[in-house]
């Protein structure tokens, strides 16, 4: 591998294409190394049919996501809608905690 080579993990965010040319964005749910692939639990596409569905790409088909500024209540709601249509328990409960986190901010301000 070269210093540009980016080197994926499960729960990165990635975006990409598929296959059949669909725009691809959401989080990997796991990698096959020996297929070179990785399985992408699809956030958002131009096809609505696949939005929450996991897929294969190809790892030559993505790429990394910056990471972004802090989540606001909207995105942590989006985003624990997502863990619970994909059964990511351990994922629920962090976005729920920062969600909770968020309300005794605020609860603090007021």
């Amino acid at each position: 591998m070269n210093e540009e080579t980016t080197i994926l993990k499960t729960t990165d965010w990635v975006k990409g294409t598929s296959i059949k040319g669909e725009m691809v964005i959401g989080f990997i749910d796991s990698l096959s190394m020996v297929q070179g692939a990785v399985y992408v639990t699809v956030a958002n596409s131009d096809n609505d049919a696949i939005v929450g569905l996991t897929i294969p790409l190809a790892v030559q088909q993505v790429e990394s996501l910056p990471l972004t500024a802090p989540k606001d209540t909207v995105q942590l709601e989006y985003l624990i809608d997502l863990a619970l249509q994909t059964g990511d328990k351990e994922w629920f409960e962090e976005l729920t905690g920062e969600l909770n986190g968020k309300g005794k901010k605020l609860n603090e301000i007021i």
